[in-house]
């Protein structure tokens, strides 16, 4: 077994580079690893199963690794050092970077999701829409000035030229149809960073798709003082729609950009997504055991009253 240290030196404000680590780490006795810069295009040569792979880097740096030890049955630990970092919220990271490196010299793991859309990888998010807007035009230095509220201060300066998009949402027997102003499937319960949704985890092998309707700015703000205060998914609401499967189809009329983890994926009119349950082995405590989760059984039609259930039919 090896450890390796993957650095990406551009991530965030780059104050978190590989002196940075390198120090924490040898305070904690980690000293023997082989450090490779991301963006060398070798830096993935001769890692094999079995060794302990840490990045230092944003989501983006992250997923990159996570589909290397995915693949090669390699052990993660992440090392956050980027503008968002949802992916070390989801594994409840310590944010003191000489707690976090103890916890990664203790050697202690757990199991964790992974989903894809097509052959692509991602931890977090996909996006569809608006909340693609702040990973696409979020400029480096609105990150470092800003770090994770450049994200809002993009999507703030974008929000009202957004027309929405016309999408029908499959998730199992679960069916939604309309216009959409964004749609996010998440694996874990963090992302954007640090939006939460309060029912998803990162080890309970289900995805959760969360989409908003076009609505006027009053019902959208209630949906999020809601969502981002309470912590919860609104009910009784028909603005904000919440499906959970460990598969989702989302069928656009027409090519809309798609980006996983804040990465641009391109234009995409059909969106299959899907999760396995616990294939990357990460470097973290153990995760708190999932709640049973009782499934809807129901098929929603278009006469049903339920806000899940409008069809191209309905209001729209």
């Amino acid at each position: 077994m090896r450890d390796w240290l993957i650095i990406n030196g551009k991530a965030g404000d780059g104050k978190r580079g590989e002196s940075f680590w390198k120090a924490h780490l040898n305070a904690v006795g980690m000293t023997d690893f082989t450090t490779r810069d991301l963006t060398q295009p070798t830096w993935d040569s001769d890692i094999c199963e079995g060794d302990r792979v840490l990045v230092a880097g944003g989501d983006g740096s992250v997923n990159r690794v996570a589909s290397l030890c995915v693949e090669r049955k390699a052990t993660l630990a992440v090392l956050p050092s980027g503008t968002a970092n949802d992916f070390s919220r989801n594994l409840g990271l310590p944010e003191d970077p000489a707690e976090l490196c103890r916890l990664v010299a203790s050697g202690q793991t757990a199991d964790v999701d992974v989903a894809w859309i097509d052959d692509r990888l991602f931890l977090n998010v996909a996006h569809i829409g608006l909340g693609t807007v702040p990973s696409r035009e979020a400029s480096q230095g609105h990150k470092r000035r800003w770090g994770r509220f450049s994200y809002l201060f993009t999507l703030a300066q974008r929000v009202g030229l957004q027309k929405g998009i016309h999408a029908r949402i499959e998730c199992n027997d679960q069916v939604a149809e309309g216009r959409w102003l964004t749609i996010a499937i998440a694996s874990g319960a963090y992302f954007g960073g640090g939006h939460y949704i309060a029912e998803a985890r990162i080890d309970d092998g289900y995805l959760d798709v969360v989409a908003v309707r076009q609505r006027p700015w009053l019902p959208l703000l209630v949906a999020f003082i809601t969502t981002r205060l309470l912590r919860r998914t609104p009910r009784r609401n028909d603005t904000v729609v919440h499906f959970k499967a460990p598969e989702c189809q989302v069928k656009l009329r027409h090519a809309h950009t798609l980006t996983a983890d804040g990465e641009d994926m391109g234009r995409m009119a059909d969106v299959v997504a899907f999760t396995r349950r616990g294939v990357l082995k990460v470097l973290c405590e153990q995760l708190a055991p999932p709640q049973p989760l009782m499934l809807r059984e129901k098929r929603f039609t278009p006469s049903d009253t339920h806000p899940m259930a409008w069809s191209s039919s309905g209001p729209f």
